[in-house]
């Protein structure tokens, strides 16, 4: 549809490319999501942190050791099996570790045991805490070894195989140790030490696993909106509940008031109004008619509804989301594959700092100064562990994209949180974008003798069997306006003019100049009206009476309601605001004037607007691309950030990194500020983990020794590193806590 022609008839043209809209993410994406509804047997499990590691069924991942989680989380999801597991060894041994550490602490007052019956008896309370309780982490140091990929799990599988192996020497063969290793009548031992340091990892695993388990509560939350049955109407009438699941394309379903939508289809019958807040966030709640669609979950109001399912299980919309939310949650920021390199260097670096620490200590150290060459080097290794480190980014995003959510955007990946913030230039697309997509009725110039409501009533009844989009808007003032509409005789169609036919006695012809030309009454006193509304950006129908020029209606496509504040609040944010539309230049102009917009681009095709995003890039510019069509595509994959509307086509859906749900650009001022968020929560979570470790792994080391005399304890130590990956959990959290 261009501002200046008019393509009646049947097969009617038109110049836009959003005839057919689609919901948000229906469809047929190419993603490997498993339904979103139902989990199916053999679920998949990832690495939160390295999504290319996938297997089916739980499992550690070979690269940082931490536990696999589903790639989909189900409401029927029984409790992570980790935290079950870890859960168990605690409790079993935090008894243990007690005793061992109040032996170690105040054994000496306890005079009818011997210095060697102590040594035994710690080691007998230790050894079920060390070899069964933190027997997990031994096997992931191991797989750290064995897949050269030194992490966290290194670390503290060396250290306490250090300070546990160490001391079981020194029970079980004493003699060998010369006599600078003793003290109080025996070799010094550490089961206190080895012991306490797996209660408390545990106990910083318990914390970060139970923190994990809350990011994947917006998955939830939207998995709780959809009802679990749903009421089919069979072929001779009857009515039955049907699960959810038994539901397929094509079947009828009843939407009774107050239930909710159960999958995506189209009205056939009743009207209603549909409350969408639950996956929108648009507070009003949408009326509802035949040939509408509704998307599943959604609660129906006072209205009865009968609906064609049209997409049902994964490819519902609350399905799309679902996947889409996961999807972004297993995504690695940019900033997170650089953390991810240093960590592997670091500990490599920690393991030599912990040699050069053992090697100082006994040689130079005060005796007994292999003993605390043990400890120290044990220190070193265990408040080094890098799990602050590696949880800086992934935390911060999953917490992220579930809060995004909630408000109506969708991530598809780290990346795109990380650099939306950073745009500086977005282009729009008009169709769709920041219009509604498809045309209305917007004005009737009548001339003498001709009222406004029997032109729009002949002019419906014309058009009442056309499917064009110009059509329908005229039919649907006409049923706004509850006009009766006449039957039509001697219907005829003239492809790219308009249609002629006879109603009520007259013959009546509607279409653009050219037809109007053929009638023999031409645009006459219409004229200037005309090319006023054209220059308004509307499209003009003539209708001729009897050979007679009678009047002229204009249809356009409506601004949305929402563009001008989200213009106006990006503006204010600092974006610079480029339209770029393959509608005739004339109609692009007079949408930019309407919404303020400077610099706009008027026939431009899907190549010309690639060729725009990547001049605005070569002049430095950080470019954000929205767009709703297919032809937006290629557009929204060569942007910086590609936005695509909710409310267009799968394919820009596809190609864009973020989606506005409802097709709102106000939602941008929101992502935007959750972007610019979650970076600092990020960098704050690495410049922590970086400074603690800085910091740590001196003081572990013995500097302060030689001035303060002071040395860390290895259980110290523990407890520090424990405290540090749950002060990077919780300050991640806080980013769910933060609202608008």
């Amino acid at each position: 549809m261009t501002a200046h022609s008019h393509d009646h008839g049947h097969g009617h043209g038109g110049g836009h490319d959003h005839g057919q809209m689609k919901s948000c993410c229906s469809g047929n994406h190419s993603t490997s999501a498993v339904p979103a509804i139902e989990m199916p047997t053999g679920t998949i499990y990832t690495c939160p942190m390295h999504q290319e590691i996938r297997q089916e069924g739980p499992g550690i991942c070979p690269i940082c050791g931490m536990a696999l989680e589903p790639e989909m989380p189900s409401l029927e999801d029984e409790e992570n099996p980790e935290l079950v597991d870890f859960s168990r060894r605690f409790r079993w041994t935090l008894p243990l570790t007690v005793a061992v550490f109040v032996l170690a602490m105040f054994g000496s007052r306890f005079d009818f045991l011997t210095a060697s019956a102590r040594s035994w008896i710690e080691f007998a309370l230790s050894a079920p805490v060390v070899l069964w309780a933190g027997w997990p982490f031994f096997e992931r140091c191991l797989q750290s070894i064995r897949n050269r990929s030194p992490n966290m799990w290194t670390l503290i599988g060396i250290g306490v195989a250090s300070a546990f192996g160490y001391s079981a020497v020194a029970t079980i063969a004493p003699e060998i140790f010369p006599a600078s290793f003793r003290e109080h009548g025996r070799v010094g031992v550490y089961f206190e030490a080895a012991a306490v340091i797996v209660s408390l990892t545990l106990v910083g695993q318990l914390l970060e696993l139970r923190a994990r388990s809350k990011t994947s509560a917006a998955i939830k939350a939207l998995l709780g909106l959809a009802p679990k049955t749903a009421r089919r109407i069979g072929a001779d009438g009857g009515e039955e509940d049907i699960p959810l699941e038994h539901v397929h394309v094509g079947d009828r379903l009843r939407i009774r008031p107050g239930e909710k939508v159960p999958v995506d289809g189209i009205v056939l019958d009743g009207h209603s109004n549909i409350d969408e807040s639950m996956l929108t966030g648009e507070p009003v709640p949408v009326g509802k008619g035949i040939g509408d669609r509704v998307i599943g979950a959604t609660l129906n109001g006072t209205g009865s509804l009968v609906i064609r399912a049209e997409q049902v299980g994964s490819d519902t919309v609350l399905s799309r989301i679902v996947q889409l939310v996961a999807q972004a949650q297993r995504s690695r920021a940019p900033m997170q594959r650089m953390a991810d390199k240093v960590a592997f260097w670091f500990v490599l670096a920690v393991l030599a700092a912990a040699a050069i620490t053992f090697v100082a200590w006994g040689v130079f150290g005060p005796e007994p100064s292999w003993t605390y060459a043990v400890l120290n080097a044990v220190s070193v290794l265990i408040i080094a562990c890098p799990c602050a480190l590696g949880l800086a980014t992934p935390m911060s995003v999953m917490v992220a994209t579930g809060r995004a959510a909630h408000a109506g955007v969708l991530f598809r990946d780290a990346e795109a949180i990380e650099r939306l913030g950073s745009i500086d230039t977005l282009v729009v697309d008009k169709t769709g974008t920041l219009t509604e997509g498809r045309p209305a009725y917007r004005e009737t110039v009548a001339v003498d003798g001709y009222d406004e409501d029997t032109v729009i009533r002949w002019a419906a009844s014309l058009e009442q069997g056309s499917e064009h989009p110009l059509a329908a808007a005229i039919v649907a003032e006409a049923k706004q306006r509850s006009l009766q509409l006449s039957k039509m005789d001697a219907f005829e169609s003239s492809t790219g003019r308009g249609v002629s036919g006879h109603i009520d006695g007259r013959a009546l012809a509607l279409g653009n100049q050219v037809l109007m030309d053929e009638v023999g009454c031409g645009a006459g006193p219409l004229a200037k009206d005309a090319e006023r509304l054209r220059s308004d950006g509307a499209t003009v129908m003539f209708l001729a009476v009897d050979g007679r020029l009678a009047a002229a209606i204009a249809v356009a496509d409506p601004v949305k309601a929402s563009t001008q504040p989200a213009l106006d609040a990006l503006r204010a944010d600092g974006v610079r605001i480029v339209m770029a539309s393959g509608d005739a230049m004339a109609t692009a102009e007079a949408v930019g004037r309407t919404l303020g917009i400077d610099e706009v681009h008027g026939g431009v095709d899907p190549a010309g607007k690639v060729a725009l995003i990547q001049r605005l890039k070569s002049e430095g510019r950080h470019v954000a691309m929205a767009g709703d069509g297919i032809n937006d595509a290629p557009a929204l994959a060569a942007a910086d950030i590609g936005i695509a509307m909710g409310t267009g086509t799968d394919v820009a859906m596809s190609s864009a990194q973020v989606t506005l749900v409802k097709g709102d650009l106000g939602r941008i001022v929101e992502a935007r500020a959750i972007s610019r968020e979650t970076v600092a929560n990020m960098r704050q979570n690495l410049g922590f983990a970086f400074l603690y470790n800085a910091l740590g792994v001196p003081l572990a080391a013995g500097v302060l020794y030689p001035v303060f005399g002071l040395l860390l304890s290895p259980m110290i130590a523990a407890l520090a590193m424990s405290l540090s990956s749950v002060s990077v959990v919780s300050n991640a959290l806080r980013l769910g806590r933060r609202r608008k």
